[in-house]
């Protein structure tokens, strides 16, 4: 470390979907001439551009971004992959850069970076594979119930509508024989570098209606085709996330077309709804409404904490 850690900072946005995380993290890079690390899960993977919203051409042009296209659908790339990878490049980025800006809607990815993940174990990928198959088949009430025998703690603390989640905790458990929740020590690991929190909200109804356009423009965009052209990889985790889920169902002739769009919207608010939970459990994070004069507040509270 051929740096001073005190006089390095880490600003993290995080949000919900939809909220303008990517607008505000790109102006505060330029302001501080600086980089972007992006915490959100799905925008790693390369197959995977419309239906994660990433960032534009322009945007990546604009502020250079990592962790964007970094990977493929057929690597494992997991939060402790995650948390040694990002690190490491803290480390590199910080021997030249004062501040460097986390960005993204991925509250465990996020956490991994500024607090540690637990030492959790790797699963066999059959057990993750014949998991994925008893969803694909059963549906996650199956999956829950298995769950609330195995584990009653993570059980309780779960969002147990998260088919990812529970299938994470079931795969551990059938690997290790022991509960996912014991391997969960929850120690908080400090870093050797400052860390400002920033949150960004909306009301619920300006919220949605932002949610709801993004949703039509991903259509208008191609994310039919796009979905289309991922059906092979449909068993993968990454590919348990809404957007591509309800076209699945859709290619199955489980919906029409209308349905599925409006079935993405719905379940996208269910999800920016879990996030906010999530990043509100968080007492360090200062909250901001994202309004036109977002970046100008974000700014003066920076300056006056940097």
């Amino acid at each position: 470390m051929n740096y001073e850690p005190a006089t390095k900072t880490l600003i993290v946005i995080a949000g919900p979907t939809a909220i303008g995380k990517t607008a505000a993290a790109i102006q505060l890079a330029r302001h501080f001439k600086t980089v972007i690390i992006s915490a959100d899960s799905r925008q790693f993977y390369r197959e995977m551009s419309i239906g994660t919203a990433k960032p534009t051409a322009e945007e990546l042009a604009a502020a250079q971004h990592y962790f964007i296209n970094s990977h493929s659908l057929n690597e494992s790339f997991t939060v402790a992959d995650f948390e040694k990878q990002g690190l490491q490049l803290l480390d590199n980025l910080f021997k030249t850069k004062d501040v460097v800006i986390l960005v993204g809607g991925s509250g465990l990815y996020i956490k991994a970076i500024c607090e540690g993940f637990d030492d959790i174990p790797s699963a066999e990928p059959e057990i993750r594979e014949r998991l994925n198959n008893e969803f694909s088949e059963k549906g996650i009430s199956y999956l829950q119930e298995k769950l609330k025998i195995a584990d009653p703690a993570y059980y309780a603390q779960v969002d147990i509508h998260n088919p990812q989640r529970v299938i994470r905790a079931l795969e551990v458990f059938e690997s290790t024989g022991k509960p996912f929740s014991s391997f969960r020590v929850a120690n908080t690991k400090i870093r050797p570098f400052k860390i400002i929190k920033i949150g960004l909200d909306l009301p619920r109804d300006i919220l949605y209606g932002r949610i709801n356009r993004r949703v039509d423009d991903m259509i208008q965009q191609g994310l039919l085709s796009e979905a289309k052209s991922l059906l092979p990889y449909r068993h993968l985790n990454a590919l348990n996330t809404v957007g591509y889920s309800e076209l699945f169902d859709y290619f199955d002739g489980q919906s029409d077309l209308n349905s599925a769009v409006e079935h993405i919207k719905q379940n996208t608010r269910r999800f920016a709804k879990r996030q906010l939970t999530w990043f509100r459990k968080d007492k360090g994070i200062n909250w901001f409404e994202a309004n036109d004069q977002l970046t100008n507040k974000i700014l003066a509270f920076l300056l006056d904490k940097l």
